[in-house]
């Protein structure tokens, strides 16, 4: 039997060729992207970055690359931040929505 989750947004798992830059007050670096979804991002990271920071997120995905500005709502150490999205131009956000449908498309299909 599967766990049922309450989120929001279906999260993705992205190609191991996503990555993402990022930045965090005077933190900076080029993390693997382990989840994505509409509503944020996780980012694979050894890098402590403390809860509640703001986190500035330029995506590089096969459909272009994604602006958008988050903050970190969990931490697990060795591991990786979750970032929620707070705030993405429009136009970013039109190629996040393209490319999580074309990620989930092939999910949909077996």
């Amino acid at each position: 039997m599967g766990v049922v989750e309450n989120r929001q947004y279906p999260r993705v798992k992205p190609p191991k060729s996503v990555l993402a830059a990022w930045r965090s007050g005077m933190q900076r670096d080029v993390s693997n992207v382990e989840s994505i979804a509409l509503g944020g991002i996780f980012l694979r990271t050894k890098r402590k970055v403390a809860i509640r920071s703001l986190v500035q997120v330029l995506l590089d995905m096969p459909m272009g690359q994604v602006r958008g500005r988050g903050v970190v709502r969990r931490h697990q150490e060795h591991y990786g931040i979750a970032v929620q999205f707070i705030s993405m131009d429009p136009e970013d956000r039109g190629r996040l929505v393209r490319q999580l449908r074309a990620l989930e498309t092939p999910a949909l299909a077996r």
